[in-house]
């Protein structure tokens, strides 16, 4: 695919993100590197790294809320909920899957996690945030092992 001369690939990415991929891919197979929109293709790398820790991270605290309110509402536990422990566990084995340096990035982030997840437990079950302990009992291997359910 040619770029019109009087098109840049800067201007390309912020009228057509789409075609300013499109083009960028095609100027890499044919290693033409001298046109590439090096400052646009960086940034869009960057911001793909981003996006997968932030979706792990959604993940991880989806699933930690889930696991707490399966413990510490066991009367009112539901399908649902089961389901979503479950969906989120498979979430973060596929990521973990395609990209396994994601671990490391996971286990600096749990305790935070964890945290976010006893506030958000809190608001959504009406309990009080110290019903909820401090700090999380199990590990991040535990949280993510499809056998493990809390009591």
């Amino acid at each position: 695919m040619k770029v019109s001369l009087n098109l840049s690939l800067k201007t390309l990415y912020e009228q057509d993100f789409l075609l300013w991929l499109t083009a960028t891919t095609q100027l890499l197979r044919e290693k033409n590197l001298e046109q590439v929109d090096y400052e646009n293709l960086i940034e869009e790398l960057e911001s793909m790294g981003r996006s997968e820790k932030n979706a792990c991270k959604s993940n991880l605290r989806i699933l930690l809320m889930h696991l707490l309110k399966y413990q510490y509402q066991a009367e009112k536990r539901t399908n649902s909920w089961l389901y979503t422990i479950i969906e989120h566990r498979k979430r973060l084995r596929d990521a973990l899957q395609t990209s396994p340096s994601l671990k490391p990035f996971l286990q600096e982030v749990f305790s935070q996690s964890y945290q976010d997840a006893r506030e958000l437990a809190a608001s959504e079950t009406g309990l009080a945030l110290d019903i909820f302990p401090e700090l999380c009992s199990v590990s991040l291997e535990e949280v993510l092992n499809e056998n493990y359910l809390p009591n």
